[in-house]
């Protein structure tokens, strides 16, 4: 938690609360579904959580944003988003309905309420939203053909809405294939470990 605090001390005390929660509900709940690489659950907050909240770094939501996590994982990014933005409703769905388990029953058991997941494709999910946002999932191209087109005009953040991915490595090739136009974030702008050196928020309007 000293990462998380240090970087975002306005959290509430209950907010505080739900961030503490996830490490012993991650590490009881990855012992029984390997949700997390065993050699990275000791790494939770940095490597996961503070992760995940990068995005915000990136674009604040808005109250009433709609946002779809696409292929969620074990909830990331959206559990911690959804703990830092409670005004905001997020829809997390994956594909591999183990991992969605995980997901609600962490979500439930910190009273989450404006996290809905769903054991789904991304692109099947029903529903209209105002930002999609991903970790490392897969390339920007595919990306995109799963989310962008759920995507409604507009802005209820502090970019216009659009996509916010998680991304690492040199991104060049991958992201000029798809003919759009980028904001690449930096996070080692905002995070001084080193872990973040080469980490990246990737941003692209929708048009």
């Amino acid at each position: 938690m000293n990462e998380l605090l240090r970087y975002f001390p306005e959290l509430t005390l209950h907010q505080r609360e739900q961030f503490a929660a996830l490490g012993p509900l991650y590490e009881t709940w990855n012992a029984r579904i390997n949700v997390i690489s065993r050699k990275d659950i000791g790494s939770l907050y940095l490597k996961h959580v503070l992760h995940s909240l990068a995005i915000a770094r990136a674009c604040w939501f808005d109250t009433g944003a709609r946002i779809l996590d696409i292929g969620c994982g074990g909830g990331f990014p959206s559990i911690p988003l959804a703990i830092l933005f409670p005004k905001a409703q997020f829809t997390a769905t994956d594909s591999i309905g183990k991992k969605i388990t995980v997901v609600r029953e962490i979500a439930s058991a910190i009273g989450l309420t404006n996290l809905s997941a769903l054991h789904i494709r991304s692109e099947e999910t029903p529903g209209r939203f105002d930002y999609a946002v991903s970790r490392a999932v897969a390339e920007m191209q595919n990306l995109l053909k799963w989310g962008i087109e759920k995507i409604d005009r507009g802005q209820k953040g502090s970019l216009p809405n659009g996509m916010l991915v998680l991304k690492g490595g040199d991104l060049d090739q991958e992201l000029a294939a798809t003919g759009r136009k980028y904001t690449i974030y930096p996070i080692s702008e905002w995070f001084t470990e080193e872990f973040f050196e080469t980490k990246k928020v990737i941003w692209t309007e929708k048009r």
